[in-house]
């Protein structure tokens, strides 16, 4: 693949914190390569600002391998940018052109409110985990791996599901903020294994609960989560939630 340098026009949105109004600000970079990863090219703004003795911008990173979640911005628009199944740190500069403008926000939802700049916080959905996303396990000496039987498609599923990463990127792409494919990932993957069946019922729930607690939007099924999610998680997982939560009422103690 050929190498080359571009110049290019950013748009980036700055905040100071959630009560700040915020507005976007241009800064031109210039000689940034093609084989720099998005996040990179973000850092070689800020060293550039930082010399201007002007503040940096604030975004959130971690792992910068596409496992943590923590990349989240728009990008033109879009969560993690143009390319699919892709988080923004496992986006590369060649999916642009030399003079190109970029605009870059962060999450537009009331459950992550803004930290400051690109940096939201989405210890909602720490919150939801909290309230079901969790089985019982007994202390001593480790199962074997092969003492429970699982079927193969209920164990690829699972596996499926659990692929998640919470990164929020359903819930920006939803026009409802709704969270229902990442609480449908995480109940799913759970409620697939024989090892999640004590808490079944009361995951379901707490989690769903928890979830409306939040002030995450409904679901009205038009895909865009699935679209935009980085590990393609499938919106079935919210089918398979909505059943959950059915079984959960019909068959609750009363």
């Amino acid at each position: 693949m050929q190498h080359y340098n571009m110049n290019l026009t950013l748009k980036v949105w700055r905040q100071k914190n959630a009560a700040d109004k915020g507005h976007f600000e241009t800064y031109p970079v210039k000689n940034i390569s093609s084989e720099m990863s998005f996040l990179e090219m973000i850092d070689v703004l800020n060293e550039q600002l930082i010399k201007e003795g002007k503040e940096p911008i604030a975004f959130d990173h971690d792992c910068r391998e596409g496992i943590c979640g923590m990349c989240s911005m728009y990008i033109n628009g879009r969560p993690h940018g143009p390319w699919q199944h892709n988080t923004t740190c496992q986006l590369h500069m060649r999916a642009y052109q030399d003079g190109d403008t970029i605009v870059v926000e962060p999450w537009r939802a009331n459950a992550f409110p803004v930290v400051k700049d690109l940096m939201v916080d989405r210890s909602a959905f720490d919150r939801i985990i909290q309230a079901g996303g969790y089985i019982s396990v007994n202390t001593g000496n480790a199962v074997d791996a092969n003492a429970t039987p699982i079927e193969k498609d209920k164990a690829d599923d699972a596996f499926a599901a659990a692929a998640c990463i919470g990164c929020g990127a359903c819930v920006a792409a939803c026009k409802n903020s709704s969270a229902m494919l990442f609480v449908g990932a995480k109940v799913s993957h759970l409620a697939l294994l024989p090892q999640g069946s004590p808490e079944r019922k009361s995951r379901a729930v707490n989690m769903v609960a928890q979830m409306d607690k939040e002030g995450f939007g409904a679901c009205t099924n038009t895909g865009a989560c699935e679209a935009v999610c980085p590990k393609g998680i499938s919106i079935e997982n919210i089918a398979r939630l909505n059943r959950e939560y059915m079984m959960a009422g019909l068959t609750e103690d009363k």
